[in-house]
């Protein structure tokens, strides 16, 4: 089976493995995920990720989610950027999300990032999802 938006799926699957109160969730590799749960990871919402390898070529994370007081750390998640909608925003209309508490991640000519990061390194770039 074939899926349309990859990134969107493991939003998705961190999403309603937090609703489940779930350790863990694994999704399938690919760059961008991992450039994704990188920032994440920077950013305190999980904890980390591991790739785990099959036979066949086939891999996948093992991503570790975080909780505190027994409440998900992460509130909402969501996709900005779709594959029948693209939305790129300048460095100066960068958008804030819960008023500056929760993160963008942006897909920037530098590389993946967080909105902070990329006001400070001066780059815009596509929008890929939001945090809180």
């Amino acid at each position: 089976m074939s899926i349309n938006d990859p990134l969107g799926d493991m939003l998705t699957r961190i999403r309603n493995a937090q609703m489940r109160r779930k350790t863990t969730v694994s999704t399938p590799t690919s760059k961008l995920r991992e450039r994704v749960l990188d920032v994440l990871a920077d950013e305190g919402y999980i904890r980390g990720y591991a790739r785990v390898d099959y036979d066949g070529g086939k891999s996948e994370f093992e991503i570790e989610l975080k909780y505190f007081d027994g409440e998900p750390v992460i509130k909402d998640i969501k996709r900005v950027s779709t594959p029948g909608r693209r939305v790129y925003s300048s460095v100066k209309n960068l958008p804030t999300v819960a008023n500056g508490l929760g993160v963008s991640i942006l897909s920037t000519p530098k590389g993946v990032m967080s909105d902070s990061r990329a006001r400070n390194e001066n780059v815009g770039g596509e929008i890929l999802c939001s945090v809180f």
